[in-house]
């Protein structure tokens, strides 16, 4: 059982930074691979990005957000830099004990955190 709280969101003009907090308590030992998704109203939930091994990121934040976990603190964190309006999104965190080639789907993983609003203004 692991427990993920996400923090940091807000509202930042376009081409703004924010960064995006993660904390895991509980079983954190058993977690191997975390990951960020989005998901705005009336839409599927989004892979944004993932850590684990190596780093993974969609397409479309590529070169924009950047993933990095502090395993000591039991933290992963998502900086988001060069945002834009269509990053407008409820911003969640998740986890899974092991790694999967499927790191991008959401149903890969077990854990999730009840999410950040992050707005970004035109």
């Amino acid at each position: 059982q692991v427990q993920l709280v996400e923090s940091g969101g807000g509202l930042v003009q376009a081409g703004g930074s924010l960064r995006l907090s993660c904390a895991a308590s509980g079983r954190t030992f058993s977690i191997y691979t975390m990951a960020w998704f989005r998901q705005a109203p009336g839409k599927e939930r989004e892979f944004v990005a993932a850590i684990g091994g190596s780093t993974y990121y969609a397409d479309s934040v590529k070169g924009r957000f950047t993933i990095s976990r502090d395993n000591a603190k039991n933290t992963v964190s998502l900086q988001m830099n060069s945002l834009k309006p269509e990053d407008t999104d409820v911003y969640y965190c998740a986890g899974h004990t092991y790694y999967s080639s499927n790191y991008y789907r959401d149903t890969t993983y077990d854990s999730w955190g009840q999410g950040t609003q992050v707005t970004v203004s035109s």
